[in-house]
């Protein structure tokens, strides 16, 4: 057996795409993410990006194999955020770098973010809305850039004038010389419409839908929650969508707009806001997930108090729904709706993303299940079988951190070792 302490065993190719030799990682514990629980000690094999054995103990490595010590470490499946932005971050220039920015330069930028939100401890990430990401996912899987897996929506679809009508706020003189956005662009106004969009992702190369159920709190309108879609629109998409083997994500602030985007059929509900007991009923009936997307709740409502940070007409609306959405999570929670982990990050800074774990604590949501909605939920709201968890034949995604989650949640700050597809991103250092 080949050992390697803290430091990164020079014979590996770290943050490559190329397998290296077999690993055994040493782990002081493992997260179980389908019981909640900390196994103790294990000995995790990895071999061509796949765990090819999990064993009770710290084990003598095979021979053959480079053992990588963890020492008390935990061991968790790397996690999943279900909404970021990875094309953006939040800004008092946001609205105006749109005028002045090329798409490159946002390409740029979003290689930065990504690598961030990967040594974080994020191994995939679902982006949920902005041209760039299908792009950066290819740059990703092709090992170009380092960046977590991305299941990427590209563009939103929206109603006219809603949360991702892309011309919202344009003047007259700049909106006649684009013209009005259609399905192409993600706009529509008919069940046609609708279908035309989802269509259009499909050849644009995206990996889920993304719609706006309602108004939003950042795009240049004065609603934040009224409605936006009929439900036989949204039933246009959610079938026109299940056709490509797509899900649907759902944003959605006012309690009507999550309504039929659930009665719709929609996987997924983001942020959620207004939720009420008929809403959460009819998720529960459905087995709707719930996104809550704290974090930026929290971020919008902070930055609502900075004078220019937003522009006047969406100041009042952060101030009033970000301060929300925890509340909301708690009472979700209670109500035992589903809840996956999201933060919305690009809104708030990439790289933040584990503080939502913190903030779902705090609201009342356990530990272990805060964990377990970033692992084994966020791929079952994907749809995936082969990550979420530590397990033969799954990917070798696989995080570690110091100290104990379950009685100290803010230990997933401290994520130190990262390893994606079997591949380590992040390594110990002395």
């Amino acid at each position: 057996m080949r050992h390697c302490s803290l430091l990164a065993p020079l014979l590996l190719l770290v943050g490559g795409t190329t397998h290296a030799a077999d690993m055994a990682l040493l782990c002081g514990q493992m997260f179980d993410s389908r019981s909640g629980k900390l196994l103790g000690p294990h000995t995790l094999v990895v071999r061509d990006g796949k765990i090819a054995s999990v064993q009770q103990g710290r084990m003598e490595a095979p021979a053959g194999t480079v053992a990588i010590d963890l020492g008390q470490r935990t061991c968790l499946p790397g996690f999943t955020d279900l909404h970021v932005h990875l094309g953006s971050q939040s800004s008092p220039q946001s609205y105006s770098e749109g005028f002045r920015l090329d798409p490159v330069d946002f390409a740029y930028r979003s290689v930065g973010y990504a690598e961030k939100t990967l040594n974080a401890g994020f191994t995939s990430v679902r982006d949920l809305g902005g041209e760039v990401a299908p792009h950066l996912r290819d740059a990703i899987n092709q090992g170009l850039v380092k960046g977590p897996r991305i299941f990427a929506a590209g563009k939103s679809i929206a109603t006219t004038g809603g949360h991702a009508d892309p011309t919202n706020g344009w003047n007259d003189a700049l909106s006649h010389l684009v013209g009005p956005p259609g399905p192409t662009e993600g706009v529509v106004n008919s069940v046609d419409d609708a279908r035309q969009a989802v269509r259009q992702r499909y050849k644009d190369g995206s990996d889920v839908i993304k719609i706006t159920a309602s108004a939003g709190v950042l795009s240049y309108a004065k609603s934040g929650d009224a409605p936006q879609f009929t439900v036989d629109e949204v039933k246009a998409i959610v079938d026109t969508a299940r056709d490509y083997g797509y899900t649907v994500a759902a944003h959605a602030h006012g309690e009507e707009g999550i309504y039929r985007a659930v009665i719709g059929g929609v996987t997924s509900i983001e942020h959620g806001t207004y939720m009420s007991d008929r809403v959460m009923r009819a998720m529960k009936e459905r087995g709707t997930w719930y996104v809550p997307t704290i974090s930026a709740g929290r971020f919008v409502a902070e930055k609502a108090k900075i004078d220019g940070y937003f522009p006047e007409i969406v100041r009042p609306k952060a101030a009033r729904i970000g301060a929300l959405i925890q509340d909301t999570a708690a009472r979700a929670y209670r109500n035992g709706v589903k809840i996956a982990f999201g933060t919305d990050m690009g809104v708030g800074p990439h790289g933040d993303n584990a503080h939502e774990f913190l903030y779902m604590v705090e609201a009342g949501i356990p530990a272990a299940y805060a964990l377990q909605s970033a692992t084994i939920h966020a791929a079952t709201v994907l749809g995936v079988d082969d990550q979420g968890v530590l397990e033969v034949g799954k990917r070798a995604d696989i995080i570690a951190l110091p100290g104990n989650p379950l009685a100290d949640i803010s230990n997933v700050l401290k994520v130190d070792f990262v390893m994606k597809d079997g591949v380590i991103q992040r390594a110990l250092t002395p």
